[in-house]
Order: structure tokens, then C-alpha cells, then sequence
């Protein structure tokens, strides 16, 4: 249904996994892709807090992490803001994120990223 490809889709599956390297440029046209399937995203393909906000308040917990993570998430694309290739910029985005929410102790659990793959 996604179109994306059983490579990108094994990718996200271990997008958390302490030995995963966020690098492809692919991976991040995914991000796009899955995000403004959920109108997560700007026109300019930076993140939209309020609808990113709600997304997170959706799933278990989502109210008391909403805020740090869409903070997190701020934090990562401020530091790659110049990047002008959108999937390039945002494969950066998501490893900084990646690396930030790890340190904050607020990585998703294996179950919930099941269920945002069920929603897609």
C-alpha cells in the first residue's frame, strides 16, 4: 500500500536499533512520504507542531512526551536548516533525533513503532 520498497520498510523497522545507522537519502523520502501521510509536515517539509503535537498525544503516553519530542525533533532540523535537499536534510534530522531522544531515555518501544507501520 506504502509503495515503499521491502528494503526502506526493513529500515524502519530498525530505525531504534542501537546498531541501525540513519544515512540513507532514501530513507528520508520515506520520512516524508509517511509523514505527510499524516500531515506531519509543512509545505517546506519542516515539521508541523501542532498536527506533530496531536500525532504524538495519539499513542500511550503520547501526552507527556509530545512536548520533549517535538522539541527534540526542532532542535535536529534548526542544526540542519541549509541543507536544500529535502530527503537529505531530513535523513539528518531523524539520525539527530535518533541520537537525542536515546540520550533523553524517550526512544520508542518496538510496539508503538508496530502500530505507526499498521497505520501506514
Amino acid at each position: 500500500q506504502s509503495g515503499l520498497s521491502p528494503e526502506i520498510l526493513e529500515e524502519f523497522q530498525h530505525f531504534w536499533s542501537e546498531d541501525f545507522e540513519v544515512v540513507h537519502r532514501e530513507l528520508g523520502c520515506a520520512i516524508i512520504c509517511m509523514s505527510n501521510k499524516f500531515s506531519l509536515l509543512q509545505e517546506d517539509t519542516r515539521m508541523h507542531h501542532v498536527n506533530m503535537h496531536d500525532y504524538v498525544k495519539s499513542f500511550p503516553n503520547g501526552q507527556v512526551l509530545s512536548e520533549k519530542l517535538v522539541q527534540l525533533i526542532h532542535n535536529c532540523e534548526k542544526q540542519y536548516d541549509s541543507i536544500t535537499d529535502d530527503c537529505e536534510r531530513v535523513v539528518k534530522v531523524a539520525a539527530c533525533f535518533k541520537v537525542d531522544a536515546k540520550k533523553e531515555g524517550i526512544a520508542p518501544e518496538v510496539a508503538m513503532i508496530e502500530a505507526v507501520m499498521e497505520k501506514y
